[in-house]
């Protein structure tokens, strides 16, 4: 009676609608989700593929077109059979079909229900599915000065970003994060070709990462090029007149081969189009904006040119720079990944330099107008930011640099130098120096001069320019959200401006009658920001100023912003600085810290003879060096540390990037005497003679290769030989070559 009863229970629960799924009894049909839903109507049975990739008794024992995708059918009956008798640890019915791949764990469910649970089922090897005790998991293995995102990247949503099994991450830009169900629809749509990171575009660790964490990569291509003439309208060219009134008696779909009635269709849009009679042409017209696209532009679609025209460019032009931006910052993916938190920003941007190579550009600068020129640079149509920078000055009389030092890399780390400082000055930037924020400039959105500046910053960077030093924290905040989630103040604002003052007076009133009396003083500019709304409160007050700080620093600074932010994406210093804005923060944010004696003394390597008596000679050297060094440190030396480091490597101050190649010292010997003197002039024997030249000045004077950072220190019997040697060849290579200090 027993087996009857179970019996007649399997009979009972078999009976399932035809279009509902044999194994897990739903009727979805959600390709992505589920699978294909595929019916077998002689056998009255459906099923969902991704039930039976995932379903522990059933194996693909057939060939790609027998059964359902090689599954048999007496195999897909034999497995309902079998899962009849396991109850589904979520919804409590028969018919579990997926269990957990771990031995000791007796977890079976079906797979909708396993996906509600948190089940985990990779589709590759042999399907293994894991319940929550024994999935895989993800963690965040960047470190603390990751700045996490608060939207998915596929669908843009906001998430909290906190991995679990409904947000996962990219492994390889630890930037991208994204629900579960995005990117599983994501992978269903792109396919095993398409499929790769929407932010750096890693492929190969991505797909891996995906499938270990149970998302469904189709073997096939992409949706989008599957479909039959998916851009068929993308061939099809506008053909109508949209002149107000249109003169052609054919009408206005009428278009003649040459002549009055031949149709020209817009140059920016190309979605508009006019007759030359019908809009008063020239006949021998060949370009034509549309009315919006010259509204859009201020009236100015004429000087919208192509990257071989040669005109100036508006904001429209400047669009053919992107690609350059995108190709050289997803080289970063390729680059050798730095640990988390070990590195110094010095580090950080030396990993960006393997991207430059030896192809030099020569930029010409007037004067001492560097930002000029750097504009000019930018705005090349062949500009290329990987190429080395050789720096000319025009009309010497203009500028303190000398003509004997030109096109070298003293020139160019002048020129950099020059650059940042003209560029915390210019119409971009607000704020006292040193505590600059972006400033709303209309000219120069027209002009895009927030992305030239940008781009000209990471360029300064990464090609050996001094730290910028002049960000204020805030601006570094809105840039990079560092410190993260941390809402802005209206001392944030910068200071001594109209708005700032208003604000201000909101914030620190005391009571409601200094509340009302300041809100109407400021009824203008609420209404601007969307915020002239009563306040009734003290407390209501807070969320009002809040919102008053957030128009003005974020809100109607968004376009700038994201040029900026864009322009930063040069040679991937944006992205470099996103994965570590701890690091970075000192860099943008401080001015550079004076130099001591103890920075210069670790900044150089020194390359001792291996000769013994040389090497016996050469140790009381770098004693004299160090006690030097201190005294120039103290002031007790008629030189300065910037003096000294100006005559060693070129450079006024540190480099961001530090120093390539690394600073170094070697030894000048006198000729053969056993006891050294400053008095005595003669030959020189040099321990590692300059490289391709030999020495002209015959006495024991320090001599330096700046482009090649290499100092020789000359070898003198005592302190004071040594001291009086450096002054003066470095006070005679000032008055040659002074710097601005």
């Amino acid at each position: 009676m027993k087996k009857k009863a179970r019996r007649s229970q399997v009979t009972n629960d078999s009976s399932i609608p035809e279009d509902c799924c044999a194994l897990c009894r739903l009727s979805d049909d959600d390709p992505a989700m589920f699978g294909e839903k595929v019916t077998l109507k002689e056998h009255k049975l459906s099923v969902h593929y991704f039930c039976l990739l995932t379903s522990c008794g059933i194996y693909q024992r057939g060939e790609e077109d027998e059964g359902v995708f090689g599954f048999l059918v007496d195999d897909i009956k034999r497995e309902i059979r079998r899962s009849l008798r396991l109850t589904c640890c979520s919804c409590k019915k028969k018919g579990a079909c997926v269990g957990c791949n771990v031995r000791s764990c007796r977890k079976m469910v079906h797979f909708p229900c396993g996906r509600k649970h948190k089940f985990v089922s990779q589709f590759t090897g042999l399907f293994p599915s894991y319940c929550p005790d024994h999935s895989p998991t993800q963690s965040v293995c960047v470190g603390a000065d990751l700045s996490l995102p608060q939207s998915c990247s596929i669908c843009l949503d906001s998430i909290e970003p906190i991995l679990s099994y409904s947000v996962l991450k990219c492994p390889s830009c630890h930037a991208s994060w994204f629900h579960r169900d995005c990117v599983q629809r994501q992978a269903h749509s792109a396919g095993l070709f398409f499929f790769r990171c929407t932010l750096c575009n890693n492929k190969e660790s991505f797909q891996e990462e995906m499938l270990r964490m149970g998302i469904y990569i189709p073997e096939r291509d992409a949706s989008w090029e599957l479909e039959a003439n998916a851009y068929s309208e993308l061939l099809e060219v506008y053909k109508r007149c949209d002149a107000l009134t249109c003169l052609c008696e054919s009408g206005r779909t009428h278009s003649a081969k040459t002549g009055w009635f031949e149709l020209i269709r817009c140059r920016l849009c190309g979605s508009r189009g006019t007759h030359k009679k019908c809009s008063g042409l020239r006949l021998d017209t060949r370009n034509w904006a549309c009315t919006d696209c010259t509204q859009a532009t201020d009236g100015k679609a004429s000087l919208v040119a192509s990257p071989q025209g040669g005109q100036r460019r508006t904001l429209l032009s400047k669009r053919h720079l992107c690609s350059i931006q995108s190709s050289i910052s997803s080289k970063r993916a390729s680059l050798p990944a730095l640990p988390a938190g070990s590195g110094s920003p010095e580090e950080l941007l030396q990993a960006l330099a393997p991207q430059l190579h030896p192809v030099c550009v020569v930029v010409e600068v007037s004067g001492d107008q560097a930002l000029t020129a750097g504009l000019d640079l930018v705005r090349r149509t062949d500009f290329d930011p990987t190429n080395t920078l050789s720096i000319r000055f025009k009309y010497e009389q203009q500028t303190t640099f000398p003509s004997s030092l030109w096109e070298t890399d003293s020139a160019k780390q002048h020129f950099l130098k020059l650059l940042v400082q003209q560029i915390q000055e210019s119409v971009v930037f607000e704020g006292p120096d040193g505590f600059k924020n972006l400033a709303l400039n209309s000219e120069a959105l027209r002009e895009d001069l927030y992305f030239d500046v940008g781009c000209l910053l990471a360029l300064s960077l990464v090609h050996g320019g001094p730290p910028v030093g002049f960000f204020s924290p805030a601006l570094y905040q809105c840039l990079f959200n560092y410190p993260p989630n941390r809402p802005l103040t209206f001392t944030h604002m910068t200071p001594d401006t109209i708005f700032t003052h208003q604000v201000q007076r909101i914030a620190e009133a005391q009571c409601l009658d200094d509340l009302q009396e300041a809100m109407k003083e400021s009824q203008e500019y609420r209404e601007l920001a969307g915020c002239d709304r009563p306040v009734s409160s003290l407390a209501e007050r807070d969320a009002l100023v809040e919102d008053l700080v957030s128009f003005t620093m974020i809100t109607r600074m968004q376009l700038p912003l994201q040029r900026f932010r864009e322009g930063l994406q040069t040679l991937g210093v944006f992205n470099q600085v996103q994965l570590f804005p701890s690091v970075f923060c000192s860099l943008f944010c401080e001015a550079a810290h004076r130099l001591t004696a103890l920075t210069v003394t670790l900044l150089f390597t020194v390359n001792f003879s291996q000769h013994e008596e040389k090497l016996r000679r050469e140790t009381p050297v770098i004693t004299f060096w160090r006690h030097f060094l201190l005294e120039c440190e103290v002031g007790r030396s008629s030189i300065s540390l910037q003096d000294l480091l100006h005559f060693a490597t070129g450079a006024e101050e540190l480099p961001a990037a530090g120093f390539l190649p690394p600073p170094s010292i070697s030894f000048l010997h006198p000729l053969s005497s056993p006891s050294p003197r400053v008095e005595k002039m003669g030959d020189v024997e040099e321990t590692s003679t300059p490289r391709g030249k030999e020495w002209r000045d015959g006495g024991l004077f320090p001599q330096s290769e700046p482009d090649f950072k290499h100092l020789y220190l000359p070898v003198t019997s005592s302190y004071q030989a040594f001291k009086s040697s450096m002054e003066q060849a470095i006070s005679h290579h000032i008055h040659l070559h002074p710097t601005e200090s």
